[in-house]
């Protein structure tokens, strides 16, 4: 490599920066000259590492070009992190800061270049952070998943039969009528069971791609910024918090007392410490458990182990829900009833014809032993086997799993919309029966939106917070709250320019302390971070409720320990406070009792306060501690903070209690805050006090024996100071008690607790990834009333379901009660195994889509929850579905043998006009369907337009069937008296179900 004079070198620089009048410029050329320097250091020390082993050359050329991530290998950056080489790291690499400079992206600011284009080339060198997905079940799939099925296999077997001989005997002008109708008819059947199906499958695979767009912070061009897993790119920088899941690939950059748990990719149940000297390596879908910091992306989507692992498994949202389990037990039961009625009728009308007993439409004998064809004996046996088969079609209700289907979908897409994102398809059901909510605080009752209300220093009177408020503060203690603040958080503060408003960002505590300290102390956070170096930090966790830091300033020896938490908490820790003008003081039992009286007060106003302590640690011996200091403080002072109630919040609490649903408040306040905030929600009334057990502490509960937390657990209303384990507790007694509960979390440690409970709702902003995999429901807007909203849909789900029971077992009994005694009475059934399979698309996909779709009403919301064991079909049900059996069996058994004298018709026509009869019973009995115990079948039908819609189709569908499709459905024209008498007949339906409603049921739990 060739050397110019420095001279020369100047002159050129100099030339250089004339024509260069910008500003970004120079900085860019700082930066490549940094990044050729870091280049020729790496390339140097392999070359040494080489030559010391093999000393052979003379002399070395070394050709320095400027690298760019165009020249990152994806496979060796990949090979490197999951091999966790650390030696291929340094020497191939130049360690973490020479990646960085390679993938051109900086340590502390992330990308620099955000523009579409820049991370376009970063995806297509590297590839998106997404993995491919195994292929999803297609249209032919669910066709020949419908035709496996045993009853339309034998339907489409005796429909070729029928068709062959039919044929045979008429040609094939008339001859396919019999045979090709019932073909028709099933695949009728099939075709809109499998659309319904492929559709709902859609919807699902749509929820879990939703599902899986987790938000991650992500710092580029030096704002710190939330953004999809999905547009995250090499070389961004990540930052990481507990409970976050690893969102790629990458290497540790800073942090402290950062731990990971590896157990989805390595088995291993033990956290590993990660940090940059021995392991600074982060693998995609590990999860964060302990402490904070940020990490460089060098590999993602299907570079990643995570990635490869993924696109081999498919996540099934369809599982069985155990509504579904119980439906298939009835569904089986109803289905050995149907199978025996129809064997019976098989028999049957086996028996009569061959012996004679069965005429033909003109009243002729249908057999004579020897003399009937063998053709005409065939066809009359596939008939029979047909209309048997058909009854079993009818009787098998196979519309149920598809109503639970239907009214799930339904109710998970609506509820996205409601801000519910469900994970767990079975927690749709279980929610209707939740007796029980145990609810947080904080972004769920209240807003989480934190603000310093009121400020306490040393003895001093408390003030209301303002910009003047910190006027007279001590210097001293001023600068000690700057310290303590700006380098015990997780925030951060992002000043675009000088003059530009600071971003803050972090927790709702975080950024309420953060802008207190930059608004109202002056605080410059990163003057603050250059001016010291932390030593060691303990992260915020809910058992302790406080987070300390350890600083050295520079240019000293000595150590500080700065701590920060519950009032409570610190208050313990501390043997000095600061007075008004500064002087550390010692702190007498009558002072700690004045400043626990200060922070009953501030409680006692729904303030949330948080304490500052400080401790400076001299030289003993010569050695400086460098150990964070719990005891001996300093009380710097108290600040306390508002998160007022959410709008509404006391409403939705009020609506749980009238529909029977016990509210619970955990939270890790104190109690007097606790009990403030739970009166000010409705959660609590005024004359709850502490001492009548409604309000309790975690350790209280904790301590109490087993048989005495069992006898209080359901006078409690409030837990404060509570642990997730406290919370844990309370969901297992509750359980324990026969509630079905339903649970709140949003922190990793709450994992535990959202498993155990019947239906676990997380967080969808403050939650942690750890907490939104660990439960059934995702609350997307963090609100107490979105969870109201998911207890109504839980209700509707199952109401809707018990609308379709009851309509299905109506027409089930009827169905099989006609044609049973029809067929041992006259040997014939008077519906067709086309009308049947007409009959049986009617009620199973066509009732099912509009009885599943209805929404919830505030009349689900007056009623108790229907409890764990409650019955799936109650006493009102069967008393509806008797009442409206008997009311149509009667009705079509008097047509069936007194029909042609009554109406003075043929046999086609009194069997059409059955037919008919029928079919409008099933239409009217389904706006009796609509309301199990309420009178008024009407009320909000309108809100509903698919039900208005299929009722419309139906009855058009049934014009067409009997008006223009006589040779598909066996039937005759009729005229406008007889479809007036069919009308009117089935019309009788709703009276008479208005007046079985009037009929008392014992023990009413509908």
């Amino acid at each position: 490599m060739s050397l110019r004079p420095q001279k020369t070198m100047s002159k050129e620089i100099a030339m250089q920066d004339q024509k260069d009048c910008s500003v970004i410029k120079v900085k860019t050329s700082i930066s490549r000259r940094w990044r050729l320097a870091l280049t020729a250091i790496s390339f140097t020390r392999a070359l040494v590492a080489s030559l010391s082993k093999k000393d052979l050359l003379d002399y070395v050329a070394i050709k320095v070009e400027n690298p760019t991530f165009l020249d990152a290998d994806p496979k060796a950056l990949s090979d490197m992190l999951r091999g966790k080489n650390l030696e291929s790291l340094k020497s191939q690499f130049g360690g973490v800061k020479g990646l960085a400079a390679i993938l051109e992206s900086d340590v502390k600011g992330g990308i620099g270049s955000t523009a579409e284009a820049d991370l376009m080339r970063r995806k297509n060198v590297f590839g998106a952070n997404e993995y491919q997905k195994p292929p999803a079940k297609n249209f032919l799939s669910f066709v020949l998943d419908a035709l496996k099925d045993t009853v339309i296999m034998i339907l489409l077997a005796c429909a070729v039969i029928s068709l062959g001989f039919g044929i045979k005997q008429d040609g094939w002008k008339d001859g396919w009528f019999d045979g090709g109708s019932i073909i028709l008819a099933v695949f009728l059947v099939v075709a809109v069971s499998v659309v319904t199906n492929f559709k709902q499958s859609r919807s699902f695979q749509k929820l879990s791609a939703k599902s899986s767009d987790i938000k991650v912070e992500v710092v580029r061009d030096g704002r710190r910024q939330p953004l999809s897993i999905f547009d995250i790119v090499v070389g961004d920088v990540v930052c990481l918090k507990i409970g976050d899941q690893i969102p790629a690939d990458g290497l540790f950059l800073e942090g402290h007392s950062l731990k990971v748990d590896e157990s989805s990719m390595t088995g291993e149940s033990d956290h590993v410490e990660i940090n940059g000297d021995k392991n600074p390596f982060l693998m995609s879908g590990t999860k964060v458990t302990d402490g904070f910091g940020s990490m460089l992306v060098t590999s993602v989507g299907m570079n990643t182990a995570w990635g490869e692992m993924m696109s081999s498994i498919s996540r099934d949202l369809d599982e069985e829900t155990p509504l579904q389990a119980r439906l298939k037990k009835l569904t089986s039961f109803i289905g050995y009833v149907g199978l025996s009625v129809a064997a019976t009728v098989l028999v049957v009308m086996t028996v009569r014809y061959f012996t004679g007993h069965t005429t033909n439409e003109k009243g002729e004998r249908e057999f004579y032993g020897g003399k009937t064809r063998f053709n005409d004996a065939m066809n009359a046996v596939v008939g029979i086997v047909t209309a048997a088969v058909s009854i079993v079609v009818v009787a098998i209700p196979e519309g149920l799993p598809l109503a639970v289907t239907l009214t799930l979908a339904f109710s998970m897409k609506r509820m996205m919309k409601d801000n519910a994102m469900v994970r767990k398809l079975s927690a749709c059901e279980t929610m209707g029966s939740a007796t029980t909510i145990c609810t947080d605080k904080t972004g769920t009752l209240t807003l989480n939106e934190m603000k310093v209300t009121e400020v306490w220093l040393g003895g001093g009177e408390t003030m209301s917070y303002d910009q003047e408020s910190t006027s007279n503060m001590s210097p001293i203690v001023q600068h000690l709250l700057r310290e303590g603040v700006g380098l015990n958080t997780t925030g951060t503060v992002y000043k675009a320019s000088f003059a530009s408003v600071p971003e803050i960002s972090g927790s709702p505590t975080e950024k309420a302390i953060l802008s207190w300290a930059v608004f109202g102390l002056g605080l410059d956070i990163d003057e603050v971070m250059q001016k010291c170096e932390t030593i060691q930090v303990e992260a915020f966790n809910s058992e302790k409720k406080r987070s300390g830091v350890l600083i050295r300033r520079n240019r000293e020896k000595t150590t500080h320990s700065h701590w920060k938490g519950a009032a409570e908490m610190v208050l313990i820790m501390c043997s000095n406070y600061h007075d008004e003008d500064g002087n550390i003081k010692s702190m007498n039992d009558q002072k700690r009792r004045s400043i626990e009286t200060v922070i009953q007060n501030m409680a006692a106003k729904s303030l949330r306060c948080i304490a500052f302590a400080h401790k400076k640690l001299e030289q003993e011996n010569g050695q400086v501690s460098e150990k964070l200091e719990e005891s001996g403080l300093t009380l710097l002072g108290l600040v306390g903070l508002k998160d007022p109630c959410r709008p509404g919040v006391r409403e939705a609490v009020e609506t749980c209690t009238a529909a029977g649903v016990n509210i619970k408040m955990i939270t890790g306040d104190n109690k007097h805050t606790a009990r403030a905030i739970a009166i000010e929600c409705g959660v609590l009334k005024p004359d709850e006090d502490v001492e009548s057990e409604a309000v309790v502490e975690g350790v209280q509960f904790r301590n109490y024996l087993p048989e005495e937390r069992t006898a209080k657990v359901d006078r409690i209303r409030v837990m404060a100071r509570s642990s997730p384990f406290d919370k844990l507790l309370m969901v297992q007694c509750l359980k324990q008690k026969g509630h079905v509960v339903a649970v709140t979390g949003d922190g990793t440690n709450d994992a535990p607790a959202l498993k155990e409970a019947d239906i676990g709702l997380s967080m969808g902003i403050q939650g942690t990834e750890v907490a939104k995999e660990s439960s059934d429901i995702v609350i997307l807007d963090d609100n107490f009333s979105s969870v109201v909203t998911v207890l109504r849909w839980g209700r509707c789900v199952y109401n809707n379901i018990q609308k379709f029971i009851q309509f299905q077992l109506t027409v089930n009994v009827a169905a099989l009660v006609i044609n049973f005694i029809a067929s041992v009475s006259s040997g014939k059934v008077p519906l067709t195994a086309v009308q049947l399979l007409w009959v049986n698309l009617i009620m199973d996909t066509l009732a099912a889509l509009a009885l599943a779709t209805e929404q919830p009403t505030n009349e689900l919301m007056e009623k108790p929850p229907v409890g764990r064991t409650a019955p799936l079909i109650t006493r009102v049900m069967w008393r509806n579905v008797i009442a409206h059996a008997l009311f149509q069996v009667t009705v079509l058994l008097t047509l069936q043998f007194r029909g042609r004298s009554i109406f003075g018709v043929d046999e086609k026509v009194k069997n059409t006009i059955i037919f008919n009869t029928f079919v409008f019973c099933q239409v009217f009995n389904e706006f009796n369907a609509r309301k199990l115990e309420k009178k008024n079948i009407f009320k909000g039908i309108l809100k509903n337009k698919l039900f208005l819609a299929i009722i419309g189709i139906t009855i058009v569908l049934q014009m067409v069937m009997v008006e223009f499709l006589k040779k598909f459905a066996q039937t005759v024209r009729l005229d406008w008296g007889q479809w007036a008498a069919c009308i009117g007949i089935a019309a009788l339906s709703w009276p008479i179900g208005w007046l079985v409603k009037c009929i008392p049921i014992p023990g009413n739990k509908a």
